[in-house]
């Protein structure tokens, strides 16, 4: 590992903002922010709920998992055509590679979608063409993870998978979200065996507001590589040690987590605990429009909350390039520019 250079505590927002690094966990639909819902309505000649982009904006005040959710799903609803989903991928596209976001796997929910009448080719055609684009114009790589809604049936879900495979070569994955408690991962049991025998990656959501049980679950049932937030981990020392040994990194979003109040005070958060624990945890921003802060905001945000190290931000980084599904070249160029970044950072001090 890298010797990471002694940086002062005044320069770390600046390197936070400006190192490399990957976002792992990012729904696409929760990056639509309510300027571009109400571009989206009025093309598109629907009637909004809300009067103005402030009132909309107002009304993002959630107390848990569900109460987020309902509103996200009614945002979703402006999405229609292929270009919309190309607009609001392109849109997030740009925010992160202002970010320094040089690789990411995004979420989408075609479920959300497929309900509503959109076809599944208007979702992934426009999306996948806003990750062609994004490479070309902006040089940041980017790549589909197809995520199953835990609160329908798993026939639902395999009836998603069915529709998605004659596109099945623009997503490189499959993922499992929405409303944890009550629907633990086991319900999916099957068709994450489907989609692993495709050659998919798998990930899914566990141990956010579920318990440590879900994680266990997550890994021993559904055999994911990768366990996006994972929080409650801490609450049970052999999954952490499980965790540890076995290099499974956790996708966390802190500013998601205060905002749905896994953690009310951002002081409290776990993220240093992890770290320390061995665990490959990473850094990401969930549903960036609604949470408040992109991927920048939410390490400056929760490195100023707990003062957090130099050394654990050159970790996250590394952390989040090593457990992305890239190509190990690719890694290790992004790697090497995370090293560059860091001792340009010292040279400077």
């Amino acid at each position: 590992m890298f010797k990471v250079p002694p940086i002062s505590a005044q320069r770390l927002p600046d390197l936070l903002r400006a190192m490399p690094k990957a976002e792992l966990h990012i729904h696409i639909e929760g990056s639509l922010e309510p300027e571009l819902i109400f571009a989206l309505g009025q093309r598109n000649n629907l009637k909004l709920p809300y009067a103005t982009v402030q009132e909309l904006r107002s009304a993002y005040a959630f107390s848990n998992l569900q109460s987020f959710l309902d509103i996200y799903y009614a945002g979703a609803s402006v999405l229609l055509h292929e270009q919309d989903f190309y607009d609001m991928a392109r849109a997030y596209l740009g925010r992160a590679a202002l970010d320094n976001v040089l690789h990411t796997e995004i979420f989408f929910d075609p479920q959300t979608h497929t309900a509503r009448g959109v076809a599944m080719e208007t979702v992934i055609n426009g999306l996948h063409r806003a990750c062609e684009d994004a490479r070309q114009e902006l040089g940041i790589s980017a790549t589909l993870i197809l995520c199953f809604l835990r609160h329908l049936s798993e026939e639902s879900a395999f009836e998603t998978l069915e529709q998605a495979l004659p596109l099945i070569d623009k997503v490189v994955g499959v993922g499992l979200d929405s409303s944890e408690v009550g629907h633990p991962p086991e319900k999916f049991a099957r068709v994450f065996a489907r989609c692993k025998e495709l050659g998919l990656h798998l990930v899914a959501h566990a141990g956010e507001e579920g318990p440590p049980a879900y994680i266990w679950s997550a890994l021993d049932v559904l055999k994911v590589e990768r366990i996006d937030h994972g929080v409650q981990a801490v609450h049970d020392a052999a999954l952490m040690r499980r965790l540890a040994q076995d290099r499974i990194a956790l996708t966390v979003c802190p500013l998601s987590n205060q905002k749905l109040r896994v953690f009310p005070d951002l002081a409290d958060h776990n993220l240093g605990k992890l770290l320390d624990a061995g665990l490959a945890a990473t850094v990401n921003s969930d549903d960036p429009a609604y949470f408040g802060g992109y991927i920048n905001e939410n390490f400056t945000q929760v490195f100023a909350a707990t003062g957090m190290s130099v050394r654990q931000a050159y970790q996250l980084a590394f952390n989040s390039f090593e457990a992305s599904f890239a190509s190990h070249p690719e890694k290790r160029v992004w790697e090497h520019k995370l090293k560059e970044t860091f001792e340009r950072f010292f040279e400077q001090d």
